[in-house]
């Protein structure tokens, strides 16, 4: 982790000392270009890397079998804590590289200014599906630790509901950001391009999120029919035929449908209604703040 944080800040820096190169070098310059892509790179990585190491924190917290027992504050320091840092870590370069960046929304004599709509847009848009992800997965983290049983089909439901929700939100606010017309045109580095991006990222997680959860919900009501088929056990002293296991196929049951078939329907409609709020949410025309004023 710390690793991970040492070289994400340092590509941040070294990002902010290209950019202001660039400045004062000129936008032609070959040598200050490549170096802001080379930045650009390693703060890509960083973000990569945090968030894998979040994600293999959060997988490698179940199923220990190395028989000892965790006391509560070793397991919130080893594995809680760093699923946050790295939470944190991984919003704050993304902000601070692409959205709060010096030439993200550069006008030639343009006074510093609070925070705009568009800016706070922009930011929530990258960072709402990211801390959604985080609430998700610590929810599912403490959820194991107070049962000590693997995750049951409800608890997948609602931590696939949070990621959603997440994304929905993301994509409504990268929207917003990107209905900010800019009164002049701007480089692709500008706020607007970042716009983009954003909702770029978000159209890509809604993909990944569609795909995964419909496979769940797939495979989850798979598991629900196939318990419905039972085998019988044959006698300890049996003979040819007699050894033979017989399967049965027993009927539904209101405990049935409530534990396992209901919520694979359910997560097969939270990812069609997922797929579809985001697409309409992406596509939708949004009027944007100073042409209503």
């Amino acid at each position: 982790m710390i690793g991970i944080a040492a070289g994400a800040i340092f590509s941040l820096v070294g990002q902010r000392l290209a950019i202001r190169s660039r400045h004062e070098l000129g936008e032609g310059h070959k040598l200050s270009r490549a170096a802001l892509r080379f930045a650009n790179l390693g703060v890509v990585i960083g973000l990569i890397a945090g968030a894998l190491f979040a994600i293999g924190n959060f997988l490698g917290a179940f199923n220990n079998f190395s028989g000892v027992k965790e006391s509560l504050g070793m397991r919130l320091l080893n594995v809680y804590l760093p699923i946050i840092l790295a939470t944190g870590l991984v919003v704050y370069v993304l902000l601070q590289a692409f959205v709060f960046r010096q030439d993200a929304d550069k006008e030639v004599n343009a006074p510093k200014q609070k925070l705009s709509a568009a800016q706070k847009a922009l930011s929530l848009g990258y960072a709402v599906p990211i801390l959604a992800t985080a609430v998700a997965i610590i929810f599912g983290l403490a959820v194991y630790d107070v049962t000590r049983t693997d995750l049951q089909v409800w608890i997948w439901v609602i931590i696939i509901a949070i990621v959603a929700s997440g994304v929905i939100t993301g994509t409504i606010f990268s929207n917003q950001a990107r209905a900010e017309k800019p009164a002049v045109q701007k480089a692709p580095g500008s706020r607007m391009a970042l716009a983009v991006g954003a909702a770029n990222l978000n159209f890509v997680l809604s993909i990944v999120f569609g795909s995964v959860v419909t496979i769940m919900a797939f495979t989850f009501g798979a598991e629900a029919i196939q318990s419905l088929q039972t085998f019988s056990q044959p006698p300890v002293n049996c003979k040819d035929i007699e050894c033979n296991s017989i399967a049965s196929v027993t009927g539904p049951s209101l405990q049935w449908l409530v534990e396992k078939f209901a919520p694979a329907k359910i997560l097969l409609a939270i990812s069609i209604i997922g797929i579809y709020l985001t697409i309409t949410a992406r596509n939708k025309e949004t009027i944007s703040v100073k042409a209503a004023k």
